[in-house]
């Protein structure tokens, strides 16, 4: 019994053996390992095709307007094609910092101060050495608001300071209170409701350059610690788990909102679509992680005919990379750089609109 058994036991090991190697020689002479990645591959491009590339949705209460942008900026007609190996939300919002490059771009950067004591930080790229506007009292000014903690240092800030140049323009980036490397004077960041600290950069740019035309660009919802801790429990509140528990434990109660609830009452754009008079354009993913489909205003931008919202069905929060190895344009830049010069120097046929 005992012989049997080993011989039962060397033999179903022989067999193994050869089974293994038989399975990788049929394998790479028969071209089945071949087949088999050149089928997952076809079934991945026609899953790409079918549900991944798809042309972006433009809603608008305006014909004209809608004319307008489909005439001067062609990239909202065309299909979306975001990099195939990582069009997913996530993946596209985590990656644009690391694989997007960032264009030297040199700044001036200027103080102004603010009512309450505060001061703001702004970073100028006048542009005095293009040839296409080589007036500067007349020459075009983009102002350019970067996200909730973003500053004129950020790959996507970059971009656009850089296409902006490229078209002959001067821009200026606005850094929220306490970013940038400025220290906080008064215990006051950012509220997505507040708009006084943007009013005044407005009117100083506008002072500043009376003459030249004013177009502002933002980005996503565009943070020192000293400064509130006699105001706040800054541990508690920086053991917040969410968005939503930091602005209630932090951001709602220095403005004063008797809730959460209230302050993004305040904040919605729901209430606010409504009262704009100088054409929007609004860039959003539909699978934005912080802006998600069913947040968007769609039935109030088709009410308002200077409102105009563009819908991509991919690229994640301020993602929209594109292309095999997405290292400098990105479907955002694209959009950007066409509409900046469709409004500056189509802006006779808009105002008409």
């Amino acid at each position: 019994m005992i012989e049997v058994t080993l011989n039962e036991n060397s033999f179903t090991r022989d067999l193994t053996v050869y089974l293994e190697n038989q399975i990788k020689i049929n394998l790479s002479s028969s071209g089945v390992g071949l087949s088999l990645v050149l089928g997952f591959g076809a079934a991945y491009v026609c899953y790409y095709l079918s549900s991944v590339a798809k042309k972006p949705q433009l809603i608008t209460g305006s014909a004209t307007l809608s004319e307008f942008l489909q005439r001067y900026c062609p990239v909202v007609t065309e299909t979306y094609y975001p990099t195939f190996w990582c069009w997913e939300a996530r993946v596209q919002t985590l990656l644009r910092p690391f694989i997007t490059t960032k264009p030297w771009v040199e700044y001036r950067n200027e103080l102004i101060e603010t009512a309450d004591g505060g001061n703001i930080s702004l970073d100028w790229n006048n542009n005095d050495d293009n040839a296409l506007y080589p007036v500067s009292a007349t020459r075009p000014t983009i102002l350019i608001l970067p996200g909730l903690t973003g500053t004129s240092k950020e790959s996507y800030i970059l971009h656009m300071v850089k296409q902006s140049e490229i078209l002959g323009y001067r821009s200026v980036v606005f850094n929220n209170r306490g970013v940038a490397g400025e220290t906080l004077r008064t215990p006051r960041t950012y509220c997505a409701a507040n708009t006084e600290d943007l009013e005044t950069v407005i009117f100083h740019v506008q002072n500043t350059f009376p003459e030249a035309p004013l177009m502002a660009a933002g980005v996503s919802m565009g943070g020192q610690r000293q400064m509130f801790e006699t105001l706040f429990n800054i541990d508690y509140v920086m053991q917040a788990k969410s968005i939503r528990e930091f602005d209630e434990r932090f951001t709602s109660v220095m403005f004063g909102y008797k809730t959460n609830a209230d302050y993004y009452k305040d904040a919605s754009p729901y209430h606010k679509l409504k009262s704009i008079e100088v054409p929007v354009l609004c860039l959003n993913a539909l699978d934005d992680v912080f802006s998600p489909a069913y947040a968007i205003p769609m039935q109030s931008a088709k009410q308002n005919p200077n409102v105009a919202l563009l819908l991509t069905a991919h690229g994640g929060h301020i993602g929209f990379l594109e292309g095999i190895f997405p290292r400098r344009m990105t479907y955002m830049d694209r959009l950007f750089k066409q509409f900046i010069q469709a409004v500056f120097e189509h802006k006779d046929e808009l105002k008409s609109a």
